[in-house]
């Protein structure tokens, strides 16, 4: 096991002083009758233990003589026949360094040991309601007991302010992750480019992404990959995949891989033809050059507030230059004129998580940031099929394009600089298929 893991867990268990955290693994969720969805273990639990079982459950304890606990399915050889191997009881200790390990079956009446004399629990209270009822249940008994001298917790805390924001500041390892996360995402967007053709269907290349992804050590997608041709590109959270693009069109392929459960997060738009008509190159470029601009005001001490409207003033100033809006810059940004053709924000954490956790605002105001943080960069345009002030060669589509970007104590490193978005690349990479 990475001593990352142990590194982690002492910081919290510093943390929490005379406290007690417990941290279950997520459940498992059926798919219809007895087969499951594809599991993934919850992203605090991996980040403490490395383990992706599901009925699972980490407790965390100052000043015990077992202050890593874990509880975990039993070793079964029936149900590992059909469900696959389980660390067991053993390998908990064995492999994952904890310091004792019991069946899952034990965590209530374990549970109420380890809660009684304690002040303080952090749990993620309201997640999910079967946890719930096994820690209530446990703290109903201790209370049942006061009149005995027994006394638990007095306090439920959201075991988030800790565990949330040492995950917003990543480690060497986790960029490390997130970097291979990144590479097989590169390749596999330029397996798009390279296979894109008018005629070809949305749900072919998603095929096409999957499989790059997968052969390349990804275990998973990090989201539903989108891919949206025409006026799908329109539909932020595009999921069906399952359009004919055209001749003509652009293509937006929001995607990204997930590899050691840190994930990348790439959008790339593109024309389906293989090369850009001047309308479509002149859009795309203002965007891009609003991207370019947010990039670089990403630093230590800047927020997400003042990346957003660098990136919507920008925008700004193209719709005017497209012709679409009309008016001031400054004017048009501060009445949100911009909002019928950029309707999201800029940016968002991440990590473990696409939309990774922690807080955007501290003490009311917006969080700066620092070294160690990893958002994304995220600007678009998006132009309805209807809308009179669009030029005809611009309407209904869409167009957006996302980096992934690390704060460093220098300023900013884009994490995905590799994977190609000037116009020129793009069109040099997608006339390789064509002029084979």
């Amino acid at each position: 096991m990475h001593p990352a893991f142990a590194e982690r867990r002492r910081q919290v268990i510093e943390s929490i002083g005379q406290g007690t955290m417990v941290v279950f693994a997520a459940p498992t969720a059926i798919r219809n009758h007895d087969v499951e969805h594809e599991y993934r273990q919850d992203s605090d639990f991996y980040y403490l233990t490395g383990l992706d079982e599901p009925d699972s459950a980490l407790v965390l304890q100052a000043g015990s003589e077992s202050p890593y606990a874990l509880f975990v399915r039993p070793k079964d050889a029936l149900r590992e026949t059909w469900d696959g191997e389980r660390i067991g009881v053993d390998g908990a200790v064995q492999l994952l360094d904890a310091n004792a390990a019991y069946p899952i079956e034990e965590l209530s009446a374990k549970l109420f040991e380890l809660l009684r004399g304690q002040s303080r629990l952090f749990f993620a209270i309201g997640r999910d309601s079967h946890q719930d009822s096994v820690v209530l249940s446990v703290l109903r008994k201790i209370r049942e007991r006061s009149r005995r001298g027994d006394k638990g917790p007095t306090s439920i805390v959201e075991p988030s302010s800790i565990l949330h924001e040492m995950r917003l500041r990543k480690s060497a390892i986790e960029l490390m992750h997130l970097g291979r996360a990144i590479e097989i995402t590169r390749a596999g967007h330029h397996s798009l480019f390279e296979k894109t053709v008018p005629n070809v269907g949305e749900f072919e290349l998603e095929g096409i992404l999957r499989e790059r992804f997968r052969a390349l050590g990804s275990e998973r997608c990090a989201y539903a990959p989108i891919v949206a041709s025409g006026r799908n590109a329109r539909i932020l959270h595009h999921r069906r995949n399952n359009r004919i693009a055209r001749d003509g069109e652009l293509i937006l392929v929001d995607a990204g891989a997930e590899y050691e459960y840190l994930a990348a997060d790439i959008t790339r738009t593109y024309p389906v033809s293989g090369k850009f008509s001047a309308i479509q190159r002149k859009a795309y470029e203002i965007v891009l050059d609003a991207q370019e601009q947010a990039i670089g005001a990403v630093k230590p001490g800047s927020t997400l507030d003042e990346i957003h409207n660098i990136a919507a003033k920008c925008l700004c100033a193209g719709l005017i230059e497209l012709g679409i809006l009309k008016g001031d810059v400054s004017e048009l940004w501060e009445t949100d004129s911009f909002k019928r053709y950029y309707m999201h924000r800029t940016s968002h954490w991440l990590g473990m998580d696409v939309h990774d956790v922690g807080d955007y605002f501290v003490d009311g105001k917006p969080r700066q940031l620092e070294p160690g943080m990893v958002l994304t960069v995220e600007p678009g345009l998006y132009f309805s099929a209807d809308d009179p002030d669009v030029p005809e060669g611009l309407r209904d589509c869409g167009i957006r394009i996302e980096d992934d970007v690390l704060v460093t104590e220098l300023g900013v490193v884009n994490l995905s600089v590799a994977i190609a978005k000037s116009v020129e690349d793009i069109e040099a990479i997608m006339s390789i298929t064509r002029n084979a």
